[in-house]
């Protein structure tokens, strides 16, 4: 069980609180449309995923340290700068969701859990090797799966489901092209695409297929689920807007009045699980493409360039989280964001995995299909997204 653990990790906290909420808010909104959206990004997320790890463990680099080497610096900063302003927005939006579940089931004020959680993060990225906690990490992620059991209870009948699953739907409006764009993002998030490259640099790691699938499978599940319950559950004029417990109650029909409670561990869980693999992850990708030592294996004063943006990073995260911003929008905002800033990262993988001078092993037609195909996509629907708003 245990070899297919980081994948389980992966695909937890790739459905982070901001993936949960965007998740939420799509099924309140536009009801089950958008389910065929989760179900295209499977092959997408299993063709990335296999991709970077097999860069990680071939190489011993990462996408933007080889992207460095290879092609430049200013290239690789350019990379590095779009993941971080993608990874930004994420870290500050988790960091929103978890202390904002914690502030209603305790009634502390959220700003005092700010600082906590901030300050967790960071002791567990500076004073701990993050792979030792894989194991506790995947239980902690585990409050999630009710989802899966109130998307059971709740479901309509099988044909509107398999109509709305296998059939495309589009809409004209720019908010439906915008809930589209939010769900790539929350999906190929790139902080989790470079991540598995990064993560896997140890050369004593052998590549585990049964890793990326579980890690695919996992995000699968719990998206799908997510909607199904929001869809069937949440009825609000105005889905964006609505606070936490509000989205709480898609749990309602499995566990009534304990979905405040159970959704808020899920949030922490899957928050703890996400935050540390976010600033790790912007971290790894500047210090790559500037050319600094890096890794949390490393002795913090052997790679004092890369402790420091991580302290900075959740220094202006928990600064950020004290501005009076809806968490919901936020999260929600967060992942439109990356989604519009993924096509140059896939770009990125798509060529340093082709080039013969740095990989072993390049990619089959299927795997360049399918990371070309998410590209497409994600670009397609950011360039209707903002003609439309333009």
């Amino acid at each position: 069980m245990w070899r297919i653990g980081p994948g389980i990790v992966t695909g937890a906290s790739n459905m982070d609180p901001s993936a949960v909420l965007t998740a939420t808010v799509i099924g309140a909104a536009f009801k089950y449309s958008l389910l065929w959206v989760v179900v295209l990004c499977v092959p997408f997320l299993l063709s990335l995923f296999a991709v970077t790890a097999r860069i990680g463990v071939e190489t011993g680099h990462g996408v933007l340290d080889l992207v460095r080497m290879s092609y430049g610096r200013r290239l690789a900063l350019v990379g590095s700068g779009l993941t971080i302003i993608s990874n930004v927005a994420v870290v500050i939006a988790d960091l929103m969701a978890v202390s904002d579940v914690l502030s209603v089931i305790t009634g502390v004020p959220r700003m005092f859990f700010v600082v906590i959680t901030a300050f967790s993060v960071w002791y567990i990225l500076v004073f701990h090797d993050y792979r030792k906690i894989t194991r506790m990490l995947v239980l902690v992620s585990l409050p999630l799966y009710i989802y899966v059991a109130a998307a059971i209870v709740t479901a309509p009948g099988i044909r509107v489901l398999l109509w709305n699953t296998f059939v495309p739907h589009f809409g004209s409006s720019a908010i439906v092209v915008e809930g589209i764009v939010a769900l790539f993002g929350s999906f190929l998030t790139p902080y989790i695409v470079l991540w598995q490259t990064s993560s896997r640099t140890d050369p004593t790691h052998e590549p585990e297929r049964a890793d990326s699938h579980a890690a695919t499978v996992v995000a699968f599940v719990l998206a799908y689920s997510i909607m199904v319950a929001a869809a069937s559950v949440l009825h609000l004029n105005h889905p964006v807007d609505m606070t936490t417990r509000q989205a709480a109650e898609a749990l309602r029909p499995v566990v009534g009045e304990w979905g405040m409670v159970l959704f808020a561990l899920g949030i922490i869980g899957s928050g703890l699980v996400a935050l540390p693999v976010l600033v790790a992850s912007m971290c790894y990708d500047l210090a790559q493409a500037i050319g600094w030592k890096y890794g949390l294996s490393e002795n913090p004063w052997d790679a004092k360039g890369f402790y420091v943006l991580i302290s900075a990073t959740m220094i202006l995260a928990a600064l950020t989280n004290f501005f009076p911003i809806n968490p919901v929008k936020a999260l929600y905002w967060s992942m439109i964001c990356a989604g519009i800033l993924t096509v140059p990262i896939f770009c990125f993988i798509l060529v340093v995995s082709n080039d013969r001078r740095i990989m072993h092993t390049t990619n089959t037609k299927w795997e360049n299909f399918w990371i070309g195909a998410a590209a497409g996509a994600s670009g397609t629907a950011t360039l209707v997204y903002l003609w439309l708003k333009l």
